[in-house]
């Protein structure tokens, strides 16, 4: 290991076996980048954009968009004239009656504009088939589980057929979490997790969680908070159990089915990378680790995002990354509409002499924002400033008295 640059520590590896040993490789090599000075090279790698045409074909486009379709896509369905023209590419709308009698019916169940336009950018197809026969009935059954409409809207679940893969996945899942409102909630969460195979993916995920000891207690748990894991494939979960382990995890704890669900909304590669950055500051992988059991959010956060936070409280407010590791809620807290804002405002009070420069920083910022804006800005709403900076108007740019920056490094963590 380089030791140019951050200090990044491994004192022992956290990943066995033939994925861990490829994963150790990839740790090293992040670790060695990190460490080679100046900015870290790690960079996002985003989620890919929905778009219609991932949704319908993985070829080229076959014909050029309908004239008339594309129209009636705009005037009745709220679509951009740029996504009626993709849509239009696809669905041919020969008979406007029906596709009116799709709108109204979607409306009838609470669907608004909005609702509206984002389903049949997703699915156009929608507008030309009966709507009594094939989109009815499945909406039926959403109400009565109670399945609002803005899960509906995410996903092609109305182009699911309703015997032969709706009924059969809901019925598994009720069996799963023991209750309509725990089947509501799952899918209300992640409603495209409904679009999984049963047999292909539902039942061999749920029987690798058993395999590996999980509680049914735990499952269910699981399955409400992210039915995403329902997609998984076995050596996928296996690799999650692997990995919880290795950051000192047992299913025992309280935290283990947050962890779990963080681990199965991202690739193995990115937790792990997401790790590492956060040693490059140089953190120990007992430190980060433990956050981790605290906060799973901290690993949801992008690689810059990331870099950002650390680097704000190092830089800015004079708090070494040892200290904001063990403010982990911090970590995870928004800088625009939490962090900044705040500070902004304990900078105002710090100049007028309202508030003492040796605060105890984390106690202010994480605080909730109802609680910040009674104690700081309702009650100092006669500086005309303190509002300002609350709302962004005055940005935050450091505290100005380097003695201050001194004592809120200082400041004790409750």
């Amino acid at each position: 290991m380089p030791k140019s640059g951050p200090e990044v520590k491994t004192s022992k590896p956290l990943v066995t076996g033939s994925g861990g040993r490829r994963l150790a490789l990839l740790i090293r090599r992040t670790a060695a980048a990190a460490a080679g000075g100046g900015t870290n090279p790690i960079q996002s790698q985003p989620h890919a954009a929905c778009s219609l045409h991932r949704h319908y074909s993985s070829g080229p486009l076959a014909r050029s968009p309908d004239p008339d379709t594309a129209s009636y896509l705009v005037a009745s369905c709220g679509l951009s004239p740029a996504a009626a023209a993709v849509a239009a590419r696809w669905t041919l709308i020969r008979s406007t009656a029906k596709a009116d009698a799709v709108l109204a019916l979607l409306r009838q169940h609470g669907f608004s504009d909005g609702h509206i336009a984002r389903l049949i950018r997703i699915r156009p197809d929608l507008l030309i088939v009966d709507p009594d026969k094939i989109i009815r009935p499945k909406l039926e059954f959403f109400d009565s589980l109670g399945v609002g409409v803005g899960a509906l809207t995410q996903t092609n679940l109305l182009c699911r057929s309703l015997d032969d893969h709706l009924v059969p996945c809901v019925d598994f899942i009720r069996g799963i979490v023991g209750t309509d409102a725990g089947v509501r909630t799952a899918i209300s969460h992640v409603p495209y997790a409904l679009r999984f195979d049963l047999e292909k993916h539902m039942r061999p995920a749920v029987e690798a969680l058993r395999c590996h000891g999980l509680s049914e207690e735990a499952i269910s748990k699981l399955v409400i908070t992210d039915m995403g894991v329902l997609g998984l494939a076995p050596h996928r979960i296996a690799g999650i159990f692997e990995d919880l382990d290795a950051l000192g995890l047992c299913m025992t704890d309280s935290g283990f089915v947050r962890c779990f669900s963080l681990m199965c909304r991202h690739k193995r590669e990115t937790i792990w990378r997401r790790l590492v950055l956060y040693q490059s500051f140089g953190l120990s992988q007992s430190q980060v680790a433990k956050a981790f059991r605290s906060q799973p959010s901290i690993l949801d956060l992008s690689d810059e995002a990331i870099q950002r936070k650390v680097l704000f409280f190092r830089d800015k407010l004079k708090i070494a990354p040892s200290q904001v590791i063990a403010w982990p809620k911090l970590l995870s807290s928004s800088m625009e509409k939490n962090i900044l804002p705040k500070c902004a405002v304990l900078n105002v009070l710090m100049s007028e002499g309202k508030i003492r420069g040796d605060i105890n920083l984390y106690t202010h910022l994480s605080t909730s924002s109802k609680d910040f804006f009674r104690r700081y800005v309702k009650k100092y709403e006669d500086i005309p400033d303190v509002v300002r900076a609350y709302e962004g108007k005055i940005k935050f740019k450091g505290f100005l008295d380097d003695d201050t920056e001194g004592s809120l490094a200082k400041a004790s963590v409750i």
